[in-house]
């Protein structure tokens, strides 16, 4: 009885998101007042069928379709939550239920920040979004479908999704692909308000509105990217965190996409309305992005780990979508383009200025994404037009993406040290601290590693000129809070920290891609040898009892060059009624460097296949990307309040004010190393 609720609940959700979206759009006023309360509803509706299907799971009910087929009596509790969404259906629900907790978050922080009727307008789209999902849910997905007869127990949980990283991956992701829905509709409802043209102050106030929904979308997607990278490193066997999946690259491309519009909405929230155009552009496609991955996850085009779904029908009523979405926003765009004229500005827009640099920061960014487009859409589009098929990978994606990245970085690393104008002489306003830390650090290593090659060179030029760049920035804002000037806000800190983040991961990228050892051996019982600096003994092989499976358990003792003992234990494990083999690494994690074991197969002389891999920098790359996860965070939390306007804060006595927020301090209050930069 429970589940019936729960589809009931579903149900009465699809009518409430079509109300939320057709009456604000259609019945003036009286609509509009209906939006907010409509989106709550929406939410605890979903939320209520979430639950019920939540239940039986964790009850063993296998009347269920989707809990006969992804559960078993066996599976501990954590996994049968994870359950939920590790099928198709599930993790529809869970989809749309997130694209319902953004509007019920929108619909509840509103007032005081955005007009009654904007507002409406963006939950107005939501709504129209939130129904095409239910639709497709009920119709094509139905997750409370019952079976007869009922099984005794169910299929099992895939073995791949058994793991604590997998309970948080989907969650999280989801949040940033549902998430990019907001700046869409911020979007399609600033185009349906209206011309532009005139209206500063509007324009200004729905791109300042939509900065922090952005930064906490493109933090749940740089988070859920994160764990779903350490899952495949340690998971799948193979050592690897990154494959050029074309799953992965589904992913990849709305965080390109999201991270060109933070930029874009930096420059567009300013007075003048720069990058107009641009930013709404962005906006609409960073969803249709976001759609197009779930396309490639659920219509069974792509094989992958990350498939959920091969059933075309379902592929074409997610195609639909998409093109619904893509045709409205970008047709409504069309329509409107020509009365979103900015005004002209007062001064020419500088390539060496701030905004200039982000100028090229977004077509840079841009380019990189139409590549891992390209090279994810190509062997995909010439499979069905019947032409032999082909594969794109890695060597393609290094060859292009990479050389994007190079002067991306460079610009990054320059861009927060020059002014919005940058009228001012350009030899006043170099960045002469970090640019001689990165250049005399980058001569120091890349003398010591010359060997390792030109890209060597430019990887650890890149990420350490990043990292010296903004942590004079952090240096710079302390000193001058620590003399009493003003304190950097908590956005500026957020961009500090991811900056710095990805300087760390290009650092951890280029010891792993440039250092790593990989060892294939074989070994008796007993037996050992040498793996270059290292001593690889295979003391013993037994069976080990899991929860729900079976292992063989390898006893490896290895031994370091200076004394240094570890015991790995990799194994190989029997998975339930499924039957399935899977490999479980053994890791031993330190600082510079992870070792990184896997278990193969015995071979017909009794002795038994082993990989051995050294990988630096991994703890590199790992932190970097959690900081730049983290500093998104940090900066959408800093915004959920209003900006205050100009002059509505006093500047402590004695200080002076600066010109704009978030320009540099006064010089006097900066150390000599210090001055002379913005």
């Amino acid at each position: 009885m429970t589940v019936e609720l729960g589809h009931f609940a579903v149900l009465l959700a699809l009518l409430v998101a079509l109300l939320q979206g057709l009456l604000p759009l259609v019945a003036g006023a009286r609509g509009q007042a209906l939006a907010r309360p409509a989106a709550g509803l929406q939410f605890g509706l979903l939320a209520l069928g979430f639950a019920a299907l939540l239940q039986a799971f964790v009850t063993h009910d296998f009347s269920v379709a989707i809990v006969a087929a992804h559960s078993q009596r066996e599976l501990p509790l954590l996994y049968r939550f994870s359950a939920l969404w590790g099928g198709h259906e599930g993790s529809l629900l869970l989809w749309v239920l997130l694209l319902a907790l953004w509007g019920a978050l929108l619909a509840w922080r509103a007032p005081g920040r955005l007009p009654p009727a904007f507002a409406a307008r963006v939950l107005a789209v939501l709504g129209l979004l939130g129904a095409g999902f239910l639709g497709f849910l009920l119709l094509t997905s139905n997750p409370f479908a019952r079976l007869s007869p009922v099984p005794l127990d169910g299929h099992d949980l895939n073995p791949l999704l058994q793991d604590p990283g997998m309970a948080l991956h989907p969650p999280l992701l989801y949040l940033g692909y549902v998430g990019l829905a907001l700046p869409y509709a911020f979007a399609v409802a600033a185009l349906l308000e209206g011309p532009l043209q005139g209206a500063e102050e509007r324009w200004q106030a729905w791109t300042e509105a939509a900065r922090p929904w952005a930064l906490a979308a493109w933090s749940c997607l740089g988070g859920g990217i994160l764990l779903g990278s350490f899952w495949a490193y340690y998971e799948l066997g193979w050592g690897g965190w990154w494959f050029w999946d074309a799953v992965e690259n589904a992913a990849f491309m709305p965080w390109l996409v999201g991270t060109a519009l933070l930029h874009s909405l930096a420059v567009s929230a300013r007075p003048g309305g720069a990058f107009r155009h641009w930013t709404l552009l962005l906006a609409l496609l960073g969803f249709a992005l976001s759609l197009l991955g779930t396309f490639l996850v659920r219509s069974g085009v792509v094989s992958s780990v990350h498939a959920f779904a091969s059933d075309p029908q379902r592929g074409l009523f997610i195609l639909g979508l998409l093109g619904a979405a893509v045709l409205g926003g970008f047709g409504l765009y069309g329509w409107r383009a020509l009365q979103l004229r900015a005004p002209a500005p007062a001064k020419p827009l500088q390539l060496g200025s701030r905004a200039g640099l982000l100028m090229l920061n977004n077509v840079l960014l841009a380019a990189a994404c139409g590549t891992v487009l390209l090279g994810t859409l190509y062997p995909l589009v010439l499979d069905a037009l019947g032409a032999p098929p082909i594969s794109v990978g890695a060597p393609y994606f290094d060859t292009v993406f990479v050389p994007l990245m190079l002067p991306l970085l460079a610009l990054l690393g320059l861009g927060p040290w020059r002014r919005w104008d940058a009228h001012e002489p350009w030899q006043a306003q170099r960045p002469l601290l970090p640019l001689a830390l990165g250049a005399v650090a980058s001569a120091v290593v890349g003398a010591l590693v010359w060997q390792q090659g030109l890209g060597f060179a430019l990887g650890l030029a890149a990420g350490l000129w990043v990292l010296a760049s903004t942590l004079a920035l952090a240096l710079r804002g302390s000193w001058a809070t620590w003399r009493g000037g003003p304190r950097p806000p908590l956005p500026r800190w957020g961009q500090w920290l991811a900056h710095a983040g990805l300087g760390l991961f290009v650092l951890g990228v280029t010891a792993s891609r440039h250092f790593e050892q990989t060892h294939e051996f074989s070994l008796a019982t007993g037996q050992g040898l040498h793996a270059g600096a290292l001593h690889v003994t295979l003391e013993s092989v037994r069976t080990a009892q899991g929860t729900n499976y079976r292992a063989l358990q390898a006893q490896v003792r290895v031994e370091g060059p200076e004394g240094q003992r570890w015991l790995l234990q990799p194994e190989k494990r029997l998975y339930g009624p499924r039957q399935v083999v899977m490999t479980e690494a053994a890791l031993q994690r330190q600082f510079g460097r992870d070792l990184y074991l896997s278990l193969g197969e015995a071979l017909p002389d009794g002795r038994w296949s082993l990989r051995l891999q050294v990988k630096p920098g991994m703890t590199a790359i790992w932190l970097g990307a959690l900081a730049i996860a983290l500093g998104g965070g940090l900066a959408a939390w800093g915004r959920r309040q209003p900006r205050p306007q100009l002059g509505q804060q006093a500047a402590p006595t004695g200080v002076p004010t600066p010109k704009e927020p978030g320009t540099a301090p006064p010089l006097d209050l900066l150390p000599p190393p210090l001055r002379g930069i913005p």
